[in-house]
């Protein structure tokens, strides 16, 4: 799609002039089409219009991101196996590493999105315009730039891989070990399935054996799920604490 394509929003020659400098500070160099970066910037909470919002470009930024993550593992770790290298790849393209690296790269200050809407803030929109923002890139300044941006600007500053390599952001996984060593039956509930702004709304609960442990809600039943398995171990380690903490170890 051409860069004419894309809706640039009214703009006046001062905001355009900081979000350029922004944009700059942001990428290392100028943005030559600024309408492919106010649309990777823009949620559909703002604008529901396909060709007007950043959901086009965040599939062909996840699409970037997954070869160019690929190629630079595939290169990093010549002895080994696909296992590591895929599990290795699923970390750092998740959807909590990419949330936690836009708001690090303060990608969340650019980003236009309904303020009023509290779960929008917790949900994974930064880092799913982190996709949209290198999909944008790509189609402004082609394949070579776009890798070298997302290598220095995104990977290098942000991602830690000896940490990563013992990070699990599977919260559901890390929740069923926890019952299976407290020989707990885990079950996940959908209470409620509702319509807010045009978007389907989950609140999914968590049982052990048929206790609520923890609930939470998301755009989708895999997002609740994991919010509310993360409120689970957050709570669990709390508890666990001030266990220690009585017992005085």
């Amino acid at each position: 799609m051409a860069a004419s394509d894309y809706h640039l929003p009214s703009f006046s020659r001062k905001e355009e002039k900081i979000l350029r400098k922004a944009l700059k500070n942001l990428m290392g160099f100028r943005p030559h089409y600024l309408s492919y970066y106010i649309t990777a910037l823009t949620h559909r909470s703002i604008n529901d219009q396909t060709a007007a919002n950043n959901e086009r470009l965040e599939y062909l930024g996840d699409a970037f991101i997954g070869a160019v993550v690929g190629e630079y593992l595939f290169k990093k770790y010549p002895l080994r196996d696909e296992g590591y290298l895929t599990e290795m790849r699923s970390k750092i393209v998740s959807r909590n590493s990419l949330n936690d690296i836009a708001r690090k790269m303060g990608l969340q200050k650019l980003l236009r999105f309904n303020h009023s809407d509290r779960l929008l803030r917790r949900s994974q929109i930064f880092g799913n315009a982190l996709e949209a923002f290198v999909g944008a890139v790509y189609l402004d300044v082609g394949f070579k730039k776009t890798q070298k941006f997302l290598l220095t600007r995104v990977l290098d500053p942000y991602i830690n891989m000896d940490e990563l390599e013992h990070t699990d952001y599977n919260f559901k996984n890390k929740l069923y070990t926890w019952a299976q060593r407290h020989n707990l039956e885990l079950e996940f509930v959908t209470f409620s399935e509702s319509a807010e702004a045009g978007r389907k709304i989950f609140i999914v609960g968590i049982l052990a054996d048929n206790k609520e442990i923890a609930r939470a809600s998301g755009y989708s039943k895999k997002e609740a799920s994991q919010l509310a398995a993360k409120a689970a171990l957050e709570k669990i380690e709390s508890q666990d604490k001030r266990a220690a903490e009585d017992s005085g170890i």
